[in-house]
């Protein structure tokens, strides 16, 4: 009977809780894995497990050539070793680092609590490590230049199937937009004053391979004639803010100096400021006034 009515209170509420939010910003550095917990630090009951795909020929081909099928491991996922359900947000991954001799290695994270999971969210490499290219990015009014290597070991070894895929977009957006190239790339046609980011990563025919690196932003130099125009444009600003509470004051408190100063000067005429002359020079009226007789009137 008590178990009974245990089922009936824990069973409905760890099926209506919500899973936990997914770790982020997971990052590669030196073979130690790291990311930021989404969750409450204090909730004791959120674990982490990390997962590695590998990419690379099997045992089987070392000997003979293999088809381009025969390089990818079937987008397996295989928890790493001592990573599973850790309470930490770090994890040492070296212990797959002799699984990596012929290929490259993908990695993900995910948060766990109750039995209820996150989705996976992909890790990315700071310095180039497993399998990840090395970039330097040169920003230019209205343009972004992607300086990559074409001599790595990658594209060594995988001859002309191999090649960069470059993700961007500006920052705070999601990198959906991409070129792909042996070298450098140069994306044109983008806004001025605008900071933009991007994403780099090994592309073996069509399918992306390794891990990616991790994002990184640049601001969009305006030109020159831009560039005046917009201090040109500030300084009228800062002028007008400065004149417009002086008016504002003026009309507001000092309209009656403003009447003032619009009225127009008034000047005398000196000769009429004099006194009037006396005696008055004598005024002649005409009492006697001329008319007609009208005797009779007909039609």
């Amino acid at each position: 009977m008590l178990l009974g009515v245990l089922c009936i209170l824990v069973v409905p509420q760890v099926f209506s809780e919500a899973p936990p939010a997914p770790p982020q910003d997971i990052q590669v550095d030196n073979w130690l894995l790291r990311w930021s917990p989404e969750s409450d630090p204090d909730d004791g009951d959120v674990t982490y497990t990390a997962q590695y795909s590998r990419w690379g020929p099997y045992a089987a081909c070392q000997s003979t050539p293999c088809m381009r099928s025969d390089h990818f491991d079937s987008g397996v996922w295989t928890d790493v070793p001592y990573c599973d359900h850790t309470p930490l947000n770090y994890c040492n991954v070296s212990s797959i680092k002799a699984r990596s001799e012929y290929g490259c290695m993908m990695l993900r994270v995910r948060a766990e609590r109750h039995g209820q999971n996150s989705p996976s969210v992909q890790a990315c490499s700071k310095h180039g490590h497993l399998c990840t290219p090395d970039f330097n990015l040169i920003a230019s009014p209205g343009s972004l230049t992607v300086h990559l290597s074409k001599n790595t070991t990658f594209l060594r070894e995988h001859a002309d199937h191999a090649k960069y895929r470059v993700y961007y977009g500006k920052k705070g957006e999601a990198l959906q937009d991409y070129k792909d190239g042996l070298a450098s790339v140069t994306i044109d046609e983008l806004q001025e004053g605008q900071r933009y980011c991007t994403r780099v990563q090994y592309l073996y025919f069509k399918d992306t391979v390794g891990l990616p690196t991790c994002t990184q932003c640049e601001l969009i130099p305006e030109s020159d004639s831009r560039r005046t125009a917009t201090i040109v444009s500030l300084v009228l600003l800062g002028v007008l803010l400065l004149v417009f509470p002086v008016i504002a004051y003026f009309l507001l408190f000092q309209r009656w100096r403003f009447k003032r100063w619009l009225q127009p000067r008034y000047t005398f005429r000196e000769h009429l400021l004099e006194p009037i002359p006396e005696p008055f020079p004598p005024i002649h009226s005409s009492t006697e006034e001329h008319y007609d007789v009208i005797s009779s009137m007909s039609q």
